[in-house]
């Protein structure tokens, strides 16, 4: 006796997997745009926000693929379980009949699809914020300017040529008078060591 699962969920199988095939097309091409053509994908210009409207898209199908692949999947696993196929052949309804199932479904692989595309609707949820950026809205692509070829007047730079005569006030420093007696002075005329009029350093102090 032959017995059908009731309902018919392969439109929801499709649809998820031609998202996948779609993306997994995608995903290579933009690569080979951003490494082969980069001067189509500089800030402003029309390949950045084409691949950004692409990658949105991809995100809100993924979003809508996953969860009708999800609901699908529920309840194709209620119409496999063994008591629900029990139900429905007509032997197991007579009189005294015993039918046991000697096995349940294996449904591992199709709750990995699932949980994979989740996974695919986070990953490229994420992506479109560096897809962002590469479109250059709001500065965020933008480069900065060069540096300034000459520092500007008051900041870090070589310091200024000190005065000519070293410190202290203009016309030179300490410069005492020694043309008056003291050491130096000829003993002929009665000017030696201690004698004659006070020195120009004994003046200063």
């Amino acid at each position: 006796e032959r017995v059908f699962l009731v309902g018919d969920h392969s439109s929801a199988a499709q649809f998820f997997v031609t998202v996948g095939v779609a993306s997994f097309l995608y995903a290579p091409a933009a690569l080979g745009g951003y490494l082969f053509a980069p001067q189509a994908y500089r800030a402003g210009g029309r390949a950045p926000r084409i691949d950004l409207g692409v990658t949105a898209a991809l995100a809100f199908l993924w979003l809508v693929s996953s969860c009708a692949w999800a609901a699908a999947l529920a309840e194709v696993k209620a119409a496999t379980t063994p008591s629900g196929v029990l139900a429905q052949v007509g032997g197991c309804q007579r009189p005294g009949a015993r039918c046991q199932g000697l096995g349940a479904p294996r449904t591992s692989g199709l709750n990995t699809s699932v949980v994979f595309g989740f996974l695919n609707l986070v990953l490229w949820t994420g992506n479109l914020w560096f897809v962002f950026k590469e479109t250059g809205w709001g500065g965020l692509g933008a480069r900065a300017p060069p540096p300034p070829d000459k520092a500007p007047e008051g900041g870090f730079g070589p310091s200024p040529t000190p005065p000519q005569g070293g410190y202290g006030p203009p016309g030179g420093g300490y410069q005492p008078d020694y043309g008056q007696g003291g050491f130096g002075a000829n003993p002929q005329d009665g000017a030696g060591f201690g004698q004659g009029t006070p020195t120009a350093f004994a003046n200063q102090m």
